[in-house]
């Protein structure tokens, strides 16, 4: 049987080393989700400026060590070795020997343009598993485009479905999505690898292409287009699958969402509207029926949303068991009792800084082994001297000497 992880304790994959050589967000998320669950986790990274992450977003005062980049680079080791000089592919290399797992996003053919390939880290390491990121996959013929998440949410489909009908679409909320998808999924892919290398022996390499991704998020987009050519365009804050399935403004000026997507649901939004017989056979009371009519009802849902605050109509829709759920600004979150009850915000106390961050917490959840976020993105540089000498065994001069050449 497995040890329970206490706050200090073994997690479930602890022994598995992994490099990170990745930037910004895909490839890095899935190398930080492992190393919540106790991968060693080496963000290796340029001695000059390191990954662009650090300077990403809201500024801390310490030059490096964003917010972003604090959230983001947690739980891992800095290592900084230049990869395009000689020695520094060579350290690389060597790290590799000794690695279960490699994470990357450049553009595909960068890392074979400086002799470190997946053909040649296989040689070095069989059982490698390599985990390889970009917009648009490792072959086809837009390999070479650069890709960013937000042409993904464009390549992939789901940017076009996302604003009003007739006007111009908007990104699917303001954070990357399609990095942390892809994320999600190089993880999956990892540790999908990992099972497989138990089992043979052998590892191998795991392409994650960002725009499919997105597209994997499109329910039945495909088979519906495929079967009746039929193109999804754009319903703003509603829907056409069911209705009333979408946002409402409140008195206050405030938001909520409803879905009633069974004739059960809308009975029970019915009765907390006090209008029953909105629920009836001979008026809304079926799904086709709703979907036919879905202007009239979401008028109807909505000036009677607009007539009350944001509590008074989740407490209405709660006690008819109604589905419903406030449209939360982080500020909300910060203080929302079950938020807090789940301990999805995690405070971390940061030396370097002098004061506490909060970020989310690991995920998933897990009964006997959870996850932990033990530290925060490190300072570039900050453990390469010990990864260096504990992994490597180069001594203080051989480290001296790398540092005056400015290979690390």
């Amino acid at each position: 049987m497995a040890a329970l992880a206490t706050a200090n304790g073994p997690l479930p994959l602890d022994g598995v080393r992994v490099i990170d050589v990745a930037t910004f967000i895909a490839a890095p998320y899935s190398a930080g989700i492992l190393g919540e669950f106790g991968a060693e986790v080496l963000k290796v990274e340029h001695p000059i400026g390191g990954d662009p992450c650090r300077n990403f977003g809201s500024p801390t005062g310490i030059e490096g060590r964003s917010l972003a980049w604090m959230s983001e680079g947690r739980n891992k080791k800095s290592v900084t070795v230049d990869l395009r000089s000689k020695q520094g592919a060579q350290i690389f290399k060597d790290l590799v020997a000794g690695t279960d797992v490699v994470c990357e996003n450049f553009r595909p053919g960068t890392l074979e343009k400086w002799g470190l390939g997946w053909e040649v880290l296989r040689e070095i390491n069989p059982g490698l598993i390599m985990l390889r990121v970009s917009g648009y996959g490792q072959d086809g013929p837009y390999r070479d485009r650069p890709g960013f998440a937000r042409i993904a949410h464009a390549v992939g489909g789901l940017a076009y479905l996302a604003g009003m009908p007739r006007e111009t679409p908007v990104t699917p909320g303001s954070t990357t999505l399609g990095d942390y998808i892809s994320g999600l999924y190089g993880a999956i892919g990892i540790l999908i690898a990992l099972h497989h290398k138990e089992l043979t022996g052998q590892g191998q390499y795991i392409d994650v292409a960002l725009f499919e991704s997105v597209f994997r998020l499109t329910d039945e987009l495909a088979p519906a287009y495929a079967m009746y050519g039929k193109v999804r365009e754009r319903y703003g804050p509603h829907n056409v699958i069911a209705c009333p399935l979408g946002h409402f403004r409140t008195k206050d000026d405030r938001w909520v969402a409803f879905a009633c997507t069974t004739d059960k649901l809308w009975e029970r939004l019915c009765d907390a509207m006090d209008r029953p017989e909105l629920a009836s056979s001979s008026t809304y009371g079926e799904h086709r029926r709703r979907i036919e009519s879905r202007h009239e009802v979401n008028e109807i849902v909505a000036n009677w949303a607009g007539a009350l605050t944001r509590d008074q109509i989740m407490d209405r829709c709660l006690a008819a068991g109604a589905p419903v759920g406030p449209l939360n600004t982080i500020a909300d979150i910060f203080a929302d009792r079950h938020i807090c009850c789940r301990r999805n915000l995690k405070p971390i106390d940061d030396d370097q800084l002098g004061e506490v961050v909060v970020v989310p917490n690991s995920l998933p959840r897990l009964s006997d082994s959870p996850g932990r976020v033990d530290t925060l993105g490190p300072a570039l540089g900050q453990h390469t001297d010990e990864v260096l000498s504990e992994v490597l065994g180069l001594s203080s001069e051989d480290l001296a000497e790398l540092h005056e050449k400015r290979v690390i």
